[in-house]
């Protein structure tokens, strides 16, 4: 064991607790069962199944309110290792779940035996025609598929407003819509082709020539029983009129049996079939979509109301103005989004029955969009709005960053209201459509139905189709609060179906939530319909049981899951994944909605007992040393839970006092620690010359296991040398701006070959030929942001360094006059915002007189407009860093960029890279895997520049590509140097 490796106590809950009933049991301590283990194990090899009951417990939530802990869990690289593992289920008596995001709201993403993560190795996007269709794999998030298909003005039909997280496969499984989709533009309707495998492990591609003699002759029963099917329903007129009547409006509970009269073969019949299957027919391995335009212009208003049924009373209106969407959001809602940042505040003191109307017009012209303004103004002038509060306006407006805000905040509808909710208690999320002019009654009801049980529900939705989201919070270990919930869904299922006709699920599918309620949807005759269907396709029942069939009335009571109270930073979260796919160790170990799931466990567990010892012992690396801690989860999360900064936290509990006072040794003498930094990269660069980088590979790694893996950085091949010891000239006298050399430029010298100068060389020449001279103060040496402890978690090392930089700050700049501008993004993040909650009252106040200003920030907006360029590199991409993220700064480094080259790219996989300051030394693996896409996207060509603007993350970046970064500043030197 190595001589300073913390102990997992320090990561034990301190808080008060008592067992949960649905606590992970102690014979599960061990993790999955050992003959389970070995058999897959040996069929798929060790990588590719996880097995540890920390491994089960990250995997056993997702976004709905169940929980289920599988036996296994299990990340297949292709459709031999899914037959593989189908053959295995069929053959052990076992069942299988498949899961990508994790997003699903219905617990269809939860299995209780075998799980099959679909994602990890499942992304990717080929454009087919020119952006007319687009092939995707079932990992990828809708997102990141619109992404490439913008550059080709498409976008695909769905669009839910998990877009940041979910994926394709999850998309299609579920028919999920989202704001515009309807009944027209969803998965059913804009699906082209599928690529599955059936449980019996047969693979269909239903864009393939032939399919259909290629499946008679691999499964002839599963043919006629398909063909059987279709012809007596389409023999019960009434049955056919009924199918035709449900799909009218939105409708995803129980399976597609539109697909028998839609379907001429029993290919076309099990592509529409797959379409809201939830996983229970079959992988879905591959999609072909139709595309559809991406129309550019867009005008959106919010429109304010005195009630919920009087916004719902105007959405008939907007439907005939032609509105791409109209989203409903109730004063719950509204009042719960101010914890989204870029809410108005005053949303807050809405009235208790204010709702609004999200109303968005979208045209491929602007002649077209003005007509559409006319519509609606004219509809708009009609209406009873209200201004409850001054941010109100009530008005149309083509602004982008106005209309970004408005859907930030309804997107967030599940996430804000759900962070808001009591803490301890789990959230429910309920879906169901009634015909668009009945929505006014409709909401009308639900208030009432409500009212009787004691909810005060948030509800929203998608108005224009009928279709509304409304979300319910109650405490899951206790029992009377499970029956209030109960009786209430015995009722609001009869009102849906009975008064309405509606749809229990409109787009969120049957889930484990609705399926005891399907046949009180669809009938008996429907119903046992669907139950032959899934006979027909899964006669052994391995995929997905009780998922969407279930004969249990209280099916839908099962499984739900407590949320014990975890530290406040995390507290809120309801487990919905957003956060998911910005995280650097998504592909490694965990992510920010797993590490809060494992810390819940932690919580229901009795003290000591062998789960909470088995979580805590695989906690300090899986959780707290492999977290980048970049706070990219914060920005993704819609109401910023910084998972980031609780891992962070964490470190500094596992420090020992000795550990922190040589910490603040090392602020306190950073000028020291600088100078040896240097010396010692000197005497590396020295040995690697003459004997290779094996010498210090081997040294390090010793020296890692000896004292901890998380203290002793590895020796990386390639690590740059040391930087020059003496900074560029500069005078104080006319300077307009102080120039703060980051540590890490002062001690890593620049990447080889990207010019004749340094960056600092770069910055002051770029601003002396600018006429914005800038000034280097002479003790700059010794003085850091801070970062590098608090990135570890040092907090006295943090505080000493934080005050001693500002106070310097403070007198370099003479109080604040001139801007300081700092040279690395991370560093930049630090000055301006990371330092102060670790100032004395004295020094925030100083720090409050600072300008901070990033060098790419500086050189786009001073710099650039006074110089002239002389040179173009023909391409370059780009390596936008989490901290410019951060600051908001991308859109600077693009302009740099676009100065220097003709064609720039930014890679639709850029990340952070997970290097972390220091932390790609420490884990390698985590800058490994982080950079893993985007280095692939990357090397699919050759760019004459590949620029960034942080010097570690360089480093990292061409480890990942085999490239040499390097920052923008030095390329637009060298782009306006007068003479090279």
């Amino acid at each position: 064991m190595p001589l300073l490796k913390p102990g997992f106590d320090a990561l034990r809950p301190t808080a008060d607790r008592t067992a949960s009933p649905d606590r992970v049991p102690g014979s599960k301590a061990s993790g999955s069962p050992a003959g389970l283990r070995a058999g897959l194990t040996a069929l798929l090899g060790p990588r590719k199944v996880l097995w540890k009951v920390s491994d089960l417990v990250r995997y056993a939530s997702d976004a709905s309110p169940y929980r289920f802990v599988p036996q296994i869990v299990l990340l297949p690289e292709d459709l031999d290792d899914i037959s593989a593992i189908l053959s295995y289920a069929h053959g052990n008596g076992r069942n299988v779940v498949f899961r990508a995001a994790g997003t699903s709201l219905n617990g269809q993403a939860q299995g209780e035996d075998i799980l099959v993560d679909v994602r990890r190795h499942w992304t990717g996007v080929e454009v087919l025609d020119d952006g007319a269709r687009a092939r995707i794999r079932p990992g990828t998030t809708v997102m990141r598929a619109n992404a490439t298909l913008a550059r080709h003005g498409r976008i695909l039909g769905p669009d839910p407003a998990s877009a940041i997280a979910c994926t394709i496969g999850g998309v299609v499984a579920n028919n999920a819509s989202g704001m515009t989709a309807g009944t027209s533009r969803n998965s059913y309707r804009t699906v082209s082709s599928l690529t599955f495998v059936l449980p019996s492990g047969t693979v269909v591609d239903t864009g393939e020539a032939g399919a259909d003699e290629l499946l008679r002759q691999a499964e002839p029963r599963l043919c006629e029983e398909l063909l059987s099917l279709k012809a007596e329903i389409e023999a019960d007129e009434r049955m056919t009129a009924r199918i035709r009547a449900k799909y009218e409006i939105k409708n995803t509970n129980g399976y597609r049996l539109d697909a028998f009269l839609d379907g001429a073969t029993p290919v076309e019949i099990l592509r529409g079939l797959m379409v809201g299957s939830e996983g229970t027919f079959g992988f879905i391995s591959e999609v072909v979509f139709d595309t559809l335009p991406l129309d550019r212009h867009v005008s959106s208003a919010l429109l304010f109301f005195p009630s919920l049924t009087a916004a719902a009373a105007a959405v008939p209106g907007f439907n005939e103005a032609g509105a791409t969407a109209v989203e409903l959001m109730d004063g719950n809602t509204l009042r719960a989004s101010v914890r989204v940042e870029g809410v108005p505040a005053d949303w807050a003191g809405l009235p208790q029955g204010t709702t609004a109307l999200l109303v968005e017009f979208r045209a491929p012209d602007e002649e077209k969009l003005t007509a559409c303004e006319r519509a609606a103004s004219s509809w708009v002038a009609d209406l009873d709005l209200v201004v409850p509060v001054l941010s109100v306006t009530n008005e149309f407006t083509r602004d982008a960053g106005t209309v970004s805000g408005y859907w930030k905040a309804r997107k967030a509808f599940v996430t804000a209201v759900g962070g808001s909710r009591p803490s301890g208690t789990t959230l429910i999320t309920e879906d169901f459509a009634v015909p668009p002019s009945r929505l006014s009654e409709a909401c009308e009801a639900l208030l009432a139905l409500q009212a009787v049980h004691g909810f005060d529900a948030a509800v929203a939705g998608h108005a224009a189709h009928g279709n509304l989201h409304f979300l319910l919070a109650f405490d899951a270990g206790k029992p009377a609060d499970v029956d209030r919930y109960a009786a209430f869904m015995d009722e609001f299922c009869t009102l849906v179906v009975d008064r309405f006709d509606g749809s229990l699920k409109a787009e969120h599918a049957t889930g484990r939530n609705i399926a005891p309620f399907l046949e009180r949807e669809w009938g008996p005759t429907a119903t046992e319909l669907m139950w032959r269907t899934k006979q027909a396709i899964d006669p052994d029942g391995v995929l997905a049981p009780r998922i969407v069939l279930d004969r249990d009335p209280r099916a839908h009571l099962r499984g739900l899951k407590t949320i014990p109270k975890v530290e406040p930073v995390a507290d809120p979260c309801i487990e919905c994944g957003f956060c998911e796919p910005t995280c650097p160790s998504e592909d490694l170990t965990t992510t920010p909605r797993q590490r809060i799931v494992l810390r819940r466990e932690m919580m229901r567990q009795p003290d000591g007992s062998p789960v909470e010892t088995e979580l805590l012992d695989s906690y300090g690396y899986d959780a707290v040393d492999t977290c980048a801690g970049d706070s990219t989860c914060k920005l993704a999360c819609p109401v910023g839970i910084d998972t980031g900064a609780l891992m962070k936290d964490f470190r500094h509990h596992r420090h020992t006092p000795r550990e922190e006072r040589v910490a603040a040794l090392t602020a306190r003498h950073f000028k020291v620690v600088e100078t040896t930094a240097r010396l010692a990269l000197g005497a590396a660069a020295f040995l690697t010359r003459h004997a290779g980088d094996r010498p210090l590979e081997v040294m390090t790694r010793l020296a890692r296991k000896a004292v901890n893996p998380d203290l002793v950085p590895e020796w990386l091949p390639g690590t740059p040398g040391p930087a020059s010891r003496a900074l560029p000239a500069t005078s104080r006298a006319g300077a307009s701006a102080v120039y703060f050399p980051a540590c890490v430029n002062r001690i890593f010298a620049g990447p080889e070959g990207a010019g004749p100068l340094s960056l600092a060389e770069s910055v002051v020449s770029l601003s002396a030929r600018a006429s914005k001279p800038v000034w280097i103060p002479e003790d700059v040496a010794g003085t850091c942001c801070a970062t590098i402890w608090h990135s570890k978690g040092y907090g006295t090392a943090n505080a000493v360094m934080a005050n001693r930089v500002v106070e310097a700050a403070w007198g370099w700049t003479a109080g604040g006059a001139l801007p300081l501008v700092v040279d690395a993004s991370s560093c930049t993040l630090g000055l301006a915002h990371e330092v102060v909650p670790y100032l004395t009252d004295e020094n925030r106040a100083l720090h409050e007189e600072l300008t901070v200003v990033d060098s790419l920030v500086w050189a786009a907006d001073e710099l650039l407009p006074h110089l002239t360029v002389f040179r173009k590199q023909g391409s370059a991409v780009l390596h936008p860093t989490c901290s410019m993220e951060h600051l908001g700064d991308v859109a600077h480094l693009r302009a740099l960029a676009e100065a220097c080259a003709e064609t720039v790219v930014v890679p639709d996989d850029a990340g952070c890279c997970g290097f972390a300051g220091d932390r790609g030394m420490l884990h390698k693996e985590l800058t490994d895997a982080a950079t893993a896409k985007e280095a692939a996207e990357v090397n699919t060509r050759e760019y004459d520049a590949y620029l960034s603007a942080n010097r570690m993350c360089e480093i990292g970046m061409d480890r990942a590509t085999g490239h040499r970064y390097h920052s923008a500043l030095i390329e637009l030197e060298r782009a306006t140097r007068p003479t090279v």
